[in-house]
């Protein structure tokens, strides 16, 4: 089983997670903000996982994130928060995350990230294109999405992007991500342009930031199997804003 550091400023969650997990046949230490965590991650190595809380006093969970990939870049985290969006999950995910949990979440799902987490391929490239974001090298609530390459243009004017999603139990379904032409269309006067960065790319990584999304509010596969994409929200327009001008 793995030896597993826990680095939060919350009493009641370093408890449940670290009783969660030891009930799994996991080596639970724990820490109660981030120079604490620094200290017991030096002393006590080698870890195989870091639970690592993202709002404390002191250091944030970004700050910590970056000490601890500088010491060892391979090492596996996931990051908690009760106040992440996807947009922080992705910026962690850059730095080397392995995961981004969300609070509240249950022990199952807990469990789950942490096995997803311990299964990964660990990494030491911490230097990710912000127009190359991809959720297949790492997971959301312990769900991995990859994309698959095929692409179908509809008479009735929509695009369809195929995504296999993987549950932190194993479990694999495909998924469906619509893409109406109309939408398309507001993407393209948004961003004031005819032609978007990578073409086709373009168009399955916005499908594949929805999906994720989806995922990140509900750790659970979509209804169907399918997403229908009817317009742009605020994280999307901001996504489009930061791969745009990269």
């Amino acid at each position: 089983m793995a030896r597993i550091l826990v680095i939060d400023d919350e009493h009641n969650i370093r408890m449940m997670v670290g009783l969660a997990l030891k009930a799994a046949g996991h080596t639970v230490r724990a820490a109660s903000d981030g120079p604490e965590g620094i200290q017991r991650f030096d002393e006590e190595a080698p870890w195989d996982l870091v639970l690592l809380d993202q709002r404390m006093p002191e250091m944030d969970g970004l700050e910590v994130l970056h000490e601890l990939r500088a010491r060892i870049p391979s090492t596996r985290v996931i990051m908690i928060t009760a106040f992440g969006t996807i947009d922080l999950a992705v910026e962690a995910m850059k730095s080397g995350a392995t995961d981004f949990l969300r609070k509240p979440f249950s022990a199952d799902t807990l469990r789950g990230a942490v096995e997803a987490a311990l299964k990964g391929v660990k990494t030491n490239d911490t230097n990710v294109s912000s127009t190359a974001i991809t959720f297949g090298l790492t997971t959301i609530n312990g769900f991995r999405i990859e994309s698959k390459p095929n692409i179908v243009n509809h008479a009735g004017g929509e695009y369809t992007f195929q995504f296999m999603v993987t549950n932190p139990l194993g479990a694999k379904q495909d998924c469906t991500v619509i893409l109406p032409i109309y939408v398309i269309e507001l993407v393209k006067a948004h961003a004031n342009s005819e032609h978007l960065p990578g073409d086709n790319r373009f168009w399955q990584a916005l499908c594949e930031e929805v999906l994720a999304n989806h995922v990140w509010q509900h750790a659970e596969f979509p209804s169907d199997n399918v997403l229908r994409i009817d317009d742009l929200n605020t994280g999307l327009r901001r996504w489009i804003d930061t791969v745009v001008t990269a």
